[in-house]
């Protein structure tokens, strides 16, 4: 019996946050279109933290992710003689598997916790009950506004990404390996079509739905104590990595 417990329990528990978390979501979509007409100079400004402050970790993590895919993929088709489908297979990868997760990881790892911690800090000091005595929703200032920033920085972020990492593994294909300039570049123009690319864009919107709702809900309902806030931004990382890798498989199997 107490083996049963311990199984039931934590399944208990999972589905009462999952559902207490899709009502939230729910919440969320229902409050964005007020929000939108009445609050968009605050989602501007989440947009603005959540994406243009994350810029800098994309680019250079972009940068060396394609020159590490331009070497692994020079360095495997070398071997057969095939040096400049290159092109073909750094870009897929980036475009279709790796620009939408990394994006994902690193933003959650940078403004995932932000948001979090920061909602959790405001629920601690009794900002978001000050706002509700005062009449102010802390829907349509606080939530939703960071909601939708992560949603919209998401795939801008992603598209900035798998450039800087296609500038990358050309730099280091063409420019170091000394592969053809028009065959990287025709190979993967011919190789590649509109599928591939609206599959990366699928993938980063979804991952912006998810990645901004997990950082907004551990925020909004993490215990308002100094541990709680520190518990609640350690789930955002964890979660949004669980839930990304997990989804991108899921979406990947569905494409196919």
């Amino acid at each position: 019996m107490r083996l049963i417990r311990e199984i039931v329990r934590p399944a208990q528990e999972f589905v009462r946050t999952f559902g207490a978390m899709t009502l939230f979501f729910v919440q969320l979509l229902r409050h964005t279109p007020w929000t939108l007409a009445k609050r968009f100079n605050l989602v501007i400004g989440q947009v603005f933290n959540a994406g243009a402050l994350s810029i800098v970790i994309i680019m250079v993590s972009g940068l060396f992710v394609g020159g590490v895919l331009g070497l692994q993929a020079f360095a495997n088709l070398e071997r057969f003689n095939a040096e400049e489908a290159t092109g073909i297979l750094a870009g897929f990868a980036l475009v279709k598997e790796i620009g939408p997760v990394i994006t994902a990881l690193l933003f959650a790892g940078r403004a995932g916790t932000a948001l979090a911690s920061e909602i959790g800090l405001m629920k601690a000091t009794d900002q978001l009950s000050a706002m509700e005595m005062m009449a102010v929703n802390p829907m349509h200032r606080v939530l939703v506004p960071r909601f939708l920033g992560g949603v919209i920085s998401m795939p801008l972020l992603t598209a900035v990404f798998t450039m800087v990492g296609l500038l990358g593994a050309h730099l280091v294909a063409v420019e170091l390996m000394g592969v053809d300039v028009g065959a990287y570049w025709q190979q993967l123009q011919q190789s590649m079509d509109i599928d591939d690319v609206m599959e990366g864009i699928y993938k980063s919107i979804v991952f912006g739905v998810v990645a901004s709702l997990l950082a907004v809900w551990e925020g909004y309902s993490a215990v308002p104590t100094a541990e709680g806030v520190g518990r609640a931004t350690t789930r955002t990382v964890v979660s949004t990595a669980i839930a990304v890798l997990i989804l991108d498989f899921m979406i990947t199997a569905y494409l196919i």
